[in-house]
């Protein structure tokens, strides 16, 4: 399924709120940046002059996924100039939120009849001809095309574009989000899609370093382990480019998650969500870039060892503007419910209360209150809790095929998870690990999830549950390959290295613990590796 919805001078105006309580995540309109500084982006059309502004701007909006912002622009557009055709075919673009969700029935008719109106205008720009050609082929009338046929027939024409004008900026950038757009819907050849997305990004970004598009669609390819660090350079770069944009100050995060930088994810996040905020009041931005930043910036928190802030975020969902009740409900019980766990608070877990709130946002409060009562010793719970998630995953896939989604051949992760668990709490040791593995390598080769508890890191957990200690040592040093200074993967890997006698990786461990964790950090198992090193 497609991914929902995850700074130089906004950098420095944050770093002394870094500590701060949960005033500093309500909307301060200080933080964020003067208008319309969105990156600069040079798009001529055959539109009028005082119109050519406008589109410029809706494209530069366009590159930052300021979606709803950027369809009143190029509605602005369309309604200044009547004969403009790329007007017509930025508000059908704006409607097609790659990588987020797929257009519904009715957004595929609404863009379809754009682009159409569009073509009618019969322009004589062949490189506007190319763009309406590529979106012609995504809103095409052929209800029988999956979703992963019309990305495909969009990506297609796109490349067959950009060859006919290499090195062309825009042409380049947009070919390079449909191909990462591509790789989530194209599971097996998921990272193909993005190393040739980074292909043709790398010399696009160093010729044009003030490109928002480049930069942005630079870290969504390179948002994966081991190509996380080829994204740094971009996520550097973005949030200064587009200051204006609170998705450009959120994006430099999923690459900084990745890298295990806590306190510059913890920055960018709060610009963020500052931002959306302020967008929110303006009617510019939906919720969803506050609760998107609020996501990265809880899980960066706990692994900074700082878990009373953490928590203040949780309490932050009541003020997020512009969200209505139901979903304020919903995102309070997905933090707290992955707050438990990351915290190994097993007994807070499994009494998880379950919000009146639609079932499609239950399935992390049952992930989460299996596991919680299997760890407690508590089998009859966990059995129930896993029931319910069977239930809920299996309406989750049907949902997800009805809507025209691909899904997995494997089974679901987050259940994976659970029966492992459960198993193990029944005294099935061998079933529980066989489950894990298979949910860890599933994982490993899709990239996984960048702000969850890693499965190999609950493999690990169980392998030193049952006393083997060299093997969770092992199992813990991959998962800090993939996710490196996670809190629980360094402690865990510190606690095995020294119940194998291995005092130095023991040393090391608790040392990057202790590293990563500022002045604010109050978990408790920090006493424990303060005395250790203490000792040495």
């Amino acid at each position: 399924m497609l991914h929902q919805l995850r700074i130089a001078s906004a950098f420095g105006l944050l770093l002394p709120f870094l500590a701060l309580p949960t005033s500093t995540l309500r909307a301060d309109t200080s933080t964020v940046a003067p208008p319309d500084q969105l990156g600069k982006v040079n798009f001529p059309t055959s539109c009028t002059a005082d119109v050519q502004p406008t589109i410029e701007k809706g494209v530069a909006l366009l590159h930052s996924f300021q979606y709803k912002e950027s369809e009143q622009t190029f509605t602005d557009a369309a309604s200044r100039d009547p004969k403009c055709p790329m007007a017509r075919w930025g508000k059908a673009m704006a409607r097609f939120h790659q990588i987020w969700d797929f257009p519904n029935d009715k957004t595929m008719k609404e863009s379809r009849k754009d682009i159409e109106a569009a073509q009618r205008l019969h322009s004589a720009n062949p490189r506007e001809k190319g763009f309406l050609d590529a979106a012609a082929a995504f809103f095409q009338k052929k209800s029988k095309m999956t979703h992963t046929e019309r990305i495909k027939a969009y990506s297609d024409s796109l490349a067959r574009f950009y060859a006919q004008s290499p090195g062309d900026v825009e042409i380049g950038a947009f070919y390079a989000l449909s191909l990462v757009s591509l790789s989530y819907v194209d599971e097996s050849n998921m990272l193909a899609h993005q190393k040739k997305a980074i292909s043709v990004l790398r010399p696009l970004l160093e010729q044009h370093p003030d490109h928002p598009g480049v930069a942005h669609y630079m870290i969504h390819a390179t948002d994966r382990p081991e190509l996380a660090a080829k994204g740094l350079d971009a996520a550097r770069r973005y949030a200064a480019i587009a200051p204006d944009s609170a998705h450009a100050l959120h994006m430099p995060s999923h690459i900084f998650v990745r890298l295990g930088l806590w306190q510059d994810s913890i920055a960018s996040n709060i610009a963020a969500n500052a931002s959306g905020a302020h967008a929110a009041e303006m009617h510019l931005a939906e919720s969803h870039y506050q609760t998107h930043a609020m996501d990265f910036l809880s899980y960066s928190y706990l692994q900074s060892g700082q878990e009373a802030i953490a928590r203040e975020v949780i309490e932050h969902t009541d003020h997020v503007v512009g969200a209505d009740e139901e979903s304020k409900a919903e995102h309070r019980a997905y933090f707290t419910a992955r707050t438990a766990l990351e915290l190994h608070r097993w007994k807070e877990a499994a009494a998880l209360p379950v919000p009146a709130t639609r079932k499609d946002w239950l399935d992390t409060i049952y992930w989460a209150r299996a596991i919680g009562a299997a760890r407690s010793g508590d089998v009859a719970g966990a059995d129930a809790d896993v029931k319910e998630l069977t239930q809920l995953v299996a309406d989750r896939e049907k949902r997800a095929r009805k809507e025209g989604y691909g899904v997995s051949n494997e089974k679901a992760t987050d259940l994976r998870e659970a029966e492992a668990w459960l198993a193990f709490a029944k005294g099935k040791p061998d079933e529980a690990l066989q489950e894990l593995r298979a949910a860890a390598d599933h994982q490993d080769k899709n990239g996984g999830e960048s702000v969850s508890v890693p499965a190999r890191e609950m493999l690990a957990d169980m392998l030193f549950e049952l006393k083997r200690s060299a093997d969770a040592l092992a199992e813990y040093k991959t998962v800090l390959k993939n996710s490196p200074n996670r809190f629980d993967g360094l402690l865990g890997a510190a606690r095995s290295a020294q119940a194998t006698g291995d005092a130095g990786d023991a040393q090391s461990f608790y040392a990057k613990l202790a590293e990563i964790c500022g002045p604010g950090a109050d978990r408790p198992e920090l006493n424990e590796a303060k005395t250790y090193l203490a000792q040495k």
